[in-house]
């Protein structure tokens, strides 16, 4: 027969369990830390892989690489929808910080350093050890916001002074160079010489092709 103290004791254990995730979120901040260029996904691979292999899955809760959602015009005008980086360099780690977290994250392949602040060393030459210093929560919201409200980024392999061929419209066939590129606008402006002169257009991403 279990004893009301039994039970007691039960239901504290089974509180203090499910109670354990909702402290550690409580202790866990976000870290911003650089990567190497381009080497954003293999570092986020990498570190899950670290996390379950030293397991501190309880220490470093989330990694992150905040992305809004972009279009790309190809060549041809057609467009491939996509996705880009928030902060190129730099993925977000939501973690505890401690002796053997810290670890866990700096020796991951590729990975440069924590964003913080330097202490320099007393004497003596070359870069002191950098303090870890994590985000605020105005910088978590803004950051986070931006993956989720901001138009999407219109992409285009296209830049002033390349040159183009109009594909569509009555300028057909024209050939011309770019001198002004409008992302937000999904236009271009071109110089195309129009009975002998160079005459500037504005036309639309799908309506012209560049030349190789």
């Amino acid at each position: 027969m279990t004893s009301a103290t039994d039970e007691g004791h039960n239901l504290a254990l089974q509180s203090d369990e499910n109670s354990e995730p909702a402290v550690r979120e409580q202790k866990a901040r976000w870290y911003a830390v650089q990567v190497a260029s381009g080497c954003e996904k293999r570092v986020k691979t990498n570190l899950e892989q670290r996390i379950q292999t030293f397991d501190v899955a309880d220490k470093i809760l989330r990694v992150e690489i905040p992305h809004t959602p972009a279009v790309k015009i190809r060549k041809d005008g057609s467009r491939q929808h996509t996705e880009e980086k928030v902060f190129p360099g730099y993925v977000l780690v939501r973690m505890i910080m401690d002796d053997d977290t810290w670890q866990v994250v700096r020796n991951t392949s590729h990975v440069i350093n924590f964003v913080g602040a330097e202490q320099r060393r007393g004497s003596g030459k070359g870069r002191g050890h950098v303090k870890p210093m994590p985000l605020s929560q105005t910088e978590v919201e803004r950051i986070f916001k931006q993956t989720t409200e901001q138009e999407p980024i219109v992409k285009i392999d296209m830049a002033t002074g390349d040159k183009i061929v109009v594909l569509t419209g009555p300028f057909k066939d024209f050939e011309g160079e770019v001198i002004e590129v409008s992302p937000e606008r999904s236009k271009l402006k071109a110089l195309l010489s129009i009975f002998g002169r160079d005459t500037p257009v504005e036309l639309e991403f799908n309506q012209v092709q560049k030349q190789s």
